[in-house]
């Protein structure tokens, strides 16, 4: 029967699901990792896949730009699909100086300027964190390569910023904020409410302070295979 915005049936979904926020990343991914992928949904273009990887099951589906609509899969999955965790993969803009382009983020925070969360619970600053265990199974699965940072990223609700911002930026690294996404503090709530597990993973694909490094194009597109492994290692441990 499946929800307003997923298009399955109840048991479709693995217990672990891969969210990228692009749909057609999803299906790259998908294809990747497992023989066996079979498409599930597709309500409005948002394509989700589950098949196995060594025998066990996973799911890949997108999650879309943004807060709203990440949360709003999320919450679907978990409430109406039995989904027990989310792994986000996806970009991230750098702020800590030693994090350059290329590297990769594990994110155990989300600090954000979005009023999500905090309406959860009114008249608290929730801390969007995420899951001890699957951040500690993507470390383990890094093997100390010195490119992979751990700690918060800053989630924020506009893509395009102006350069008045840069000196919050510089702050924000300054107090250990590694980099910018658009989607965690967002997932890490929905997980929160639902008593479920989740973790972000993100490629540095330009730096916000220094953009003489940024990536192309299609460089944005391929190169994720770093990240993809530590979250693969996150889903199932």
């Amino acid at each position: 029967m499946g929800t307003a915005h997923i298009n399955a049936d109840s048991n479709a979904f693995a217990p672990a699901v891969i969210m990228p926020g692009d749909p057609k990343r999803a299906e790259r991914i998908a294809g990747l990792l497992m023989d066996d992928a079979r498409q599930v949904t597709d309500v409005r273009g948002m394509l989700g896949f589950t098949g196995t990887v060594d025998g066990r099951p996973l799911s890949i589906m997108g999650s879309g730009m943004g807060m709203p609509s990440a949360v709003l899969y999320a919450t679907e999955l978990f409430s109406f699909f039995g989904v027990e965790r989310i792994i986000r993969i996806g970009t991230s803009g750098g702020i800590a100086p030693h994090v350059k382009v290329g590297d990769v983020i594990v994110a155990i925070g989300a600090h954000t300027d979005s009023n999500m969360n905090q309406e959860r619970l009114p008249g608290y600053h929730f801390a969007a964190m995420a899951s001890f265990e699957l951040a500690q199974a993507a470390v383990a699965a890094a093997g100390g390569h010195d490119n992979v940072h751990v700690g918060p990223v800053v989630c924020k609700d506009h893509f395009y910023l102006s350069p008045d911002h840069t000196a919050s930026l510089e702050q924000l690294g300054k107090y250990g904020v590694l980099g910018v996404d658009m989607e965690s503090a967002g997932i890490f709530g929905a997980a929160a409410e639902f008593g479920r597990q989740s973790l972000t993973v993100l490629t540095v694909t330009d730096h916000l302070l220094d953009h003489s490094q940024d990536m192309s194009a299609e460089d944005r597109e391929t190169r994720f295979t770093q990240a993809l492994d530590l979250v693969v290692a996150a889903a199932f441990s």
